[in-house]
């Protein structure tokens, strides 16, 4: 089971691709990947915040994430 909600990324993907309905499969695999990408997005920010000998995940430290798994 996600625990991101579905209804949450059908809600983006509607909204961001110009109002086209999704279909169930479309969005388990959508799902599955934004699941991915925060996971993957909170372990280099993790990491930044650790290099930076911090407990806490920063501003900073999303940002150099984002910029290190190339998304804007």
């Amino acid at each position: 089971m996600a625990d991101l909600p579905n209804a949450v990324v059908k809600r983006l993907l509607t909204k961001h691709g110009g109002g086209l309905r999704v279909s169930g499969s479309a969005l388990s695999l959508a799902v599955q990947a934004t699941e991915g990408y925060v996971a993957a997005l909170a372990r280099e920010a993790q990491a930044s915040a650790e290099a930076n000998k911090r407990k806490t995940v920063m501003d900073g430290d999303i940002e150099a994430a984002r910029a290190k798994l190339a998304v804007s």
